[in-house]
């Protein structure tokens, strides 16, 4: 008779009495020991609330590392070096995309039950969230201040502020390359918002036109896009679900909620990308 059993292999290590374990290596004390739900008593779908919020940030701490590391590839002028990191962060994004489907089980009546204990607790708060937008461009110098209270953390948030984005130091590579770039785009104050430039939309008129002489260029503008995308369609899912859960009431944080997410949906990180689709 076959046992529905697999036995254990000679080799496989079973003390970890002086040694690293898996959960020593992961730090899984203090991760699993995070989860701290606030209701009394404690409501269900509070532990999925925390969970997929703690779940963001983790992934939002991958793609802010591999951005930086995306920056600091094309302020060397290594385009190719970046392909592998962008296509990654373009999957990292369809993970966080697809994580608010687990989030939408949760019904309004069943939120509502917990969702006092969050008091004026947000989203918006979200020092690495920030970050990441900062990074690829969407500067507000406003944005910045809820992040006061915590003096290291503030200045780290302007130090994100005041550098190049994402987009700038491609401009700048195209510059290095010999593209006719505006000086306006590459000489100016990164903290302030980047305003479309109608000179950057003919140097990108030339890459599309003739991808087999700029390929790298080319390349790098097409991943630029699929982050554009897999951003705008993270902040449709994310205002959707909101929606769905609380309908139009105002956010926890202070925020009209619905209405303010939808505005966010007018932003964009690389508007010349998307102009030149116009020009071709």
């Amino acid at each position: 008779m076959q046992v529905n059993q697999r036995d254990l292999e000679a080799g496989i290590q079973t003390d970890f009495s002086d040694r690293l374990s898996y959960g020593g290596y992961l730090c899984l004390d203090q991760l699993l020991k995070a989860q701290q739900p606030l209701s009394t008593p404690v409501h269900h779908d509070e532990m999925l609330f925390i969970i997929q919020h703690q779940v963001s940030e983790l992934w939002i701490k991958l793609l802010i590392h591999e951005l930086r590391s995306a920056i600091a590839h094309v302020e060397c002028n290594e385009l190719a070096s970046s392909f592998k990191i962008l296509a990654r962060v373009k999957l990292v994004q369809q993970q966080l995309f697809n994580m608010w489907a687990v989030l939408e089980t949760m019904t309004p009546s069943e939120y509502a039950q917990f969702r006092p204990v969050l008091g004026q607790a947000s989203g918006f708060q979200s020092h690495q969230y920030r970050t990441l937008e900062f990074l690829l461009g969407n500067k507000h110098a406003g944005h910045a201040e809820v992040f006061r209270y915590d003096p290291v953390l503030y200045a780290q948030i302007q130090q994100d502020l005041y550098a190049p984005s994402l987009w700038d130091v491609f401009l700048q590579h195209l510059a290095r390359r010999g593209f006719p770039v505006p000086e306006v785009c590459l000489q100016r104050d990164f903290s302030q918002a980047y305003v479309k430039n109608p000179g950057v939309v003919v140097v990108l008129k030339t890459i599309y036109q003739q991808p087999e002489t700029h390929w790298e260029a080319y390349e790098m503008a097409e991943k630029l896009v699929d982050v554009e995308e897999a951003f705008q369609l993270w902040r449709f899912r994310h205002m959707k679900t909101v929606e769905r859960i609380i309908g139009f009431k105002p956010g926890t944080g202070g925020s009209s909620g619905v209405a303010f997410l939808k505005r966010a949906l007018e932003l964009t990180f690389f508007p010349e990308l998307f102009q030149v689709r116009s020009e071709l």
